[in-house]
């Protein structure tokens, strides 16, 4: 990638797309919104201009945009696009329903398909485009592909397979993924970690215990543990066993082991304990067995009401199909067909190959969309906008979850990610939906009454949720005991739940949106850690989004709207950072690469939503009449597509670093910049405009019921 201002000039491989000349089917979301087809060529829309965007075509582009994004409102009023994953979700999709009795079907066949257009040159298998062969993705990707019949003398098998064993063949992978291959007679158990379900009869003073984990970690380990307590070995043909991708010499050792064998005192201490366990295991009494049985077993089908599968969500889900198997129930159960049903829905089928989603996503994607029509100065009264309200207040959370274990004792609220997952709110969509209500209006009395609820159960939620170092968790407050990640099964990267500048800069911006006072000791604290996360180079690490250019983006916003003064230098020499990341097409991008090597902080081809939040970030540091600037906004218009949106073919989301990345086809459709509509004081850069409203905010806590000293301003950039 070339870079502005003569900076250097690398380049990496951007991935495998679509075949030439294969046609791509249109693609719906589950509601019925048309969304772009992948792939879809990029062209200027009609008044692209490479002059450092003028008004008109800013004007133009913009008016398209917030076209465009309307268009894929749902009927049912809310916004959905595509979740893509990881090719191991296909992978482990396939040994799924091998394990519920479907052989050799159309749909296998479609999911390996999709498996073989991935495959990288060099023969392994990414976890996101452009990135280098994972040994986990890969080994899980060879077995199925000779499960439905590919040869392993077939050239992309030979391929495979050398990368595979270049990288340390079976035992390098992670536990995971070495359970999995147990489970099919691939791997010993006995070289698995243990995963007792004991553990969930630890109580919530023990150091260790399901309740100390982060969510997701708790929803894959809970059925896991069934699954171990059974260690079931389902058998496959002999041409499908894959003894060949067992590494001679020093990669005999598990990289687990090898990990445990090294290091801290925690790392010796739970290499220890597995040890024990496994040797207990042998023993002929279990007196606690049966009811940890019982209790694991009933922890997940309490948790499957109100959700579209445990956790709604592909890896708790498959794992509970497991376990309810292990545990005698029929494949026609009701339990399994919900969860084999909830699946089914994921599937994403493109007519001769088929992906599936991690989840859908679209209390996030709404929440989202209406931000950036907001902003585009769709007023709060128009229809589309109340129709996606009423949708968003009926997703509020209004059951208990596990969020009342650690020390939340209030009433329900908040906001999950999904169409249902009331066990599970989050901050990063609480905070976004937040921000989203707290704008909108509606002409009925009750219904103004009803939106001022949800925001003050809302927000009493989010600010019980913050951490004792003042930033914001995803999940769970206070799990942050990075003794966990030493547990031997705790190598998928994500046993705990830290504070996350990204969410906690979200969260400032709610807060102040919904005008909490700036004083305040959840805000102080707040801005007191996201100014000890800053790194020496000014900027801050994104842990949802990718990477430092999304973590930047949110931490900056958030202080502003605590009324941080980002003249100060250890701010403005970001202005610096983000014109050296400049790519010469004018845009910013950054790749996944940059959680495994900081050297390539905002480094990648430039996208349309990265370029996006990188211009925010700069519109806060008051760097609207820059070349960057300039340079940045004429990208924007001259690669937006006709139809209004854009295409980005590199991953910008986040699922756990260094493990999982996602692509949410959602974000290259709703591009905040250009003119902007936002309740901020004015840099004497802008040319403003009062608008004719006065916003009206329903009392929420300290909140005034009317702001007529802080119209909504339209921001229009003068170039």
């Amino acid at each position: 990638m070339e870079r502005i201002n003569g900076k250097k000039s690398t380049s990496r491989p951007t991935g495998r797309g679509a075949p030439n000349g294969v046609s791509q089917p249109v693609r719906t979301s589950p509601g019925g919104g048309r969304l772009p087809a992948p792939g879809a060529q990029q062209r200027p829309v009609e008044g692209g201009t490479s002059r450092g965007g003028k008004r008109g075509d800013l004007d133009r582009t913009l008016t398209a945009a917030r076209e465009h994004l309307l268009a894929l409102q749902t009927p049912g009023g809310y916004w959905c696009a595509e979740l893509e994953g990881s090719p191991i979700l296909q992978s482990e999709y396939i040994l799924l329903l091998y394990l519920v009795g479907e052989r050799d079907s159309a749909r296998m066949h479609k999911l390996a398909g999709s498996l073989r257009t991935l495959q990288l040159e060099s023969g392994g298998w990414p976890n996101f485009p452009g990135g280098p062969a994972d040994v986990s993705t890969s080994v899980k990707a060879y077995f199925v592909l000779k499960l439905l019949g590919d040869g392993a003398e077939a050239p992309h098998m030979v391929r495979a397979r050398g990368e595979i064993l270049a990288m340390g063949g079976t035992a390098a992978t992670n536990s995971f993924t070495r359970i999995y291959l147990s489970i099919f007679g691939q791997w010993h158990w006995s070289r698995c970690p243990a995963v007792p379900p004991e553990v969930i009869l630890l109580p919530e003073v023990f150091p260790v215990n399901i309740y100390k984990m982060s969510s997701w970690s708790r929803s894959i380990v809970v059925p896991l543990s069934i699954v171990w307590a059974f260690r079931p070995v389902y058998e496959v043909p002999a041409a499908a066993n894959i003894d060949e991708l067992i590494a001679s010499g020093k990669a005999s050792k598990t990289a687990g082991e090898l990990r445990w064998g090294k290091g801290t005192f925690w790392g010796r201490f739970f290499r220890l304990t597995d040890w024990i366990l496994k040797a207990a295991e042998k023993l002929p009494l279990k007196p606690l067995r049966r009811k940890a049985l019982e209790r694991a077993e009933a922890w997940i089908v309490q948790r499957l009401e109100h959700s579209d599968g445990l956790g709604a969500i592909f890896p708790p889900i498959v794992n509970s199909i497991i376990a309810f198997r292990c545990l005698g129930y029929p494949p026609e159960h009701p339990h399994i067909q919900s969860l084999l049903h909830e699946l089914e829905r994921l599937e994403v089928d493109g007519g001769a190959e088929m992906k599936i989603q991690p989840c859908f996503s679209p209390v996030w994607d709404t929440a989202n969309a209406m931000t950036a029509l907001l902003d585009a100065g769709v007023s709060p009264k128009d229809r589309a906008m109340r129709k996606g309200a009423r949708w968003l207040l009926e997703k509020e959370v209004r059951h208990s979850g596990d969020w009342q274990l650690w020390h939340i004792k209030d009433r329900p609220g908040g906001w999950y990610f999904e169409f249902a997952n009331e066990f599970y709110p989050d901050a990063d969509d609480t905070a976004e939906v937040l921000s989203v209500l707290s704008r909108m209006r509606f002409g009925r009395p009750w219904e103004e009454e009803n939106r001022a609820a949800a925001i003050q159960r809302g927000l009493d939620w989010q600010l019980a949720c913050q951490n004792a170092d003042g930033g914001w968790p995803a999940f769970d407050k206070d799990c942050d005991n990075e003794v966990l990640t030493f547990v031997p099964f705790a190598d998928h990267n994500a046993m705990i739940d830290p504070s996350c500048c990204d969410i906690t800069g979200r969260t400032l911006l709610a807060l102040r949106q919904l005008d909490f006072q700036r004083d305040s000791l959840g805000i102080g604290n707040a801005v007191s850690y996201l100014l000890q996360a800053q790194e020496p180079d000014g900027t801050w690490y994104g842990r949802w989004g990718c990477n430092y250019i999304y973590g930047t983006w949110l931490a900056l916003r958030g202080l502003r709207a605590a009324g941080v003064d980002l003249a100060q230098e250890r701010f403005q020499k970001l202005m610096s950072w983000f014109e050296a990341k400049q790519n010469r097409d004018g845009g910013w991008g950054e790749s996944p690469h940059s959680y495994d090597d900081p050297e390539c902080k905002g480094e990648g081809p430039s996208t349309a939503s990265q370029t996006a939040w990188a211009l925010m970030a700069l519109l806060d540091l008051g760097a609207i009449g820059s070349t960057a600037v300039a340079a940045g906004l004429d990208y924007l218009t001259r690669t937006q597509l006709p139809g209004g949106g854009w295409e980005e073919d590199a991953w910008t989301g986040t699922g756990f670093p260094r493990v999982f990345y996602l692509k949410y086809h959602m974000y290259a459709g709703r591009i905040q910049f250009v003119i902007e509509y936002r309740p901020m004081a004015v840099n004497q850069r802008f040319t403003h405009f009062r608008s004719d409203q006065t916003p009206v905010i329903p009392r929420v806590g300290g909140l005034r019921s009317e702001q007529k000293c802080r119209p909504v301003l339209r921001f229009q950039i003068i170039l």
